[in-house]
């Protein structure tokens, strides 16, 4: 990859440089598949890229995809420098829904730090701020929102989101983020009372049905554990762990990570 060479493919291709938005496309697809170390290399890579251009457009869209990558690893500190990054970056430069993706993203983060309802705000003023154009950033970030919802007790707020992306997923067909919009639905709906722990695993049991069939290894990952915990608390521990093992025994990398240090935990409980 030769950034000189292609420099004037930032002003053909959408505004922004190919080379940088690739690499953070192929980072965001190796945590979906199941490897997240891979995946962060393959992100460091795009924002080295990014840096090196002398192109706003693509160093904002490249600080989105990274920060974007730090939230799928549950790594709030991360997330929430380059959300801020991409606030300061695109307040300069006049990028409105930048800026907005920037506010979701700071928001999910505070939210994971213990700053539930400051974030909380920030994630519904950039959702508010902008369309969300391509419509699976909106779909991800619809999704973010019902699960900080999900941990501040909005459960309703979190299922209206929840339906919004959901739409999106049948009317236009965007797959993206598709498992864990159903997860999300399970967990929101226990949340609600145990009365629908009937209808809470038919959503985890679709989400895994549906990242098994994308191959979306991390996002099975979390549909199992969701499976897990409700079995858990229903005694039935043993009829999940078998399914736990397995998905679990199949990554060979990122078990520094919070999904795969919290399926060894489960595993552990479990035996």
């Amino acid at each position: 990859m030769t950034p000189r060479e292609h420099h004037s493919h930032a002003f053909l291709y959408g505004g922004h440089d190919p080379g940088a938005c690739c690499l953070g496309f192929a980072a965001q697809s190796l945590w979906m598949l199941g490897y997240p170390d891979q995946a962060l290399e393959k992100s460091r890579k795009s924002l080295a890229l990014a840096r090196e251009l002398s192109h706003p457009y693509s160093l904002a869209w490249t600080r989105l995809q990274v920060g974007t990558l730090h939230q799928f690893r549950r790594d709030s500190s991360e997330t929430q420098e380059q959300a801020e990054a991409l606030q300061g970056l695109s307040d300069e430069q006049g990028l409105p829904h930048h800026l907005a993706a920037g506010s979701i993203l700071r928001g999910w983060a505070l939210a994971e730090r213990g700053h539930g309802e400051e974030g909380l705000a920030q994630m519904r003023q950039g959702l508010a701020a902008s369309s969300m154009s391509p419509l699976f950033w909106r779909v991800h970030f619809l999704a973010l929102l019902a699960e900080v919802c999900g941990r501040a007790g909005k459960i309703e707020e979190g299922l209206d989101a929840l339906a919004e992306a959901l739409r999106a997923v049948d009317d236009k067909g965007i797959g993206y983020y598709e498992p864990e919009l159903h997860r999300l639905k399970g967990e929101l709906l226990l949340a609600r009372g145990p009365e629908n722990s009937a209808d809470a695993e038919a959503c985890f049991r679709q989400a895994i049905a549906i990242a098994r069939r994308q191959r979306a290894r991390s996002l099975e990952l979390r549909a199992v554990m969701s499976l897990s915990r409700l079995y858990h608390g229903q005694g039935k521990q043993d009829e999940v762990r078998p399914i736990l093992a397995e998905i679990y025994g199949w990554f060979t990398e990122g078990f520094d990570t919070v999904d795969l240090r919290e399926a060894k935990a489960l595993l552990q409980v479990a035996s």
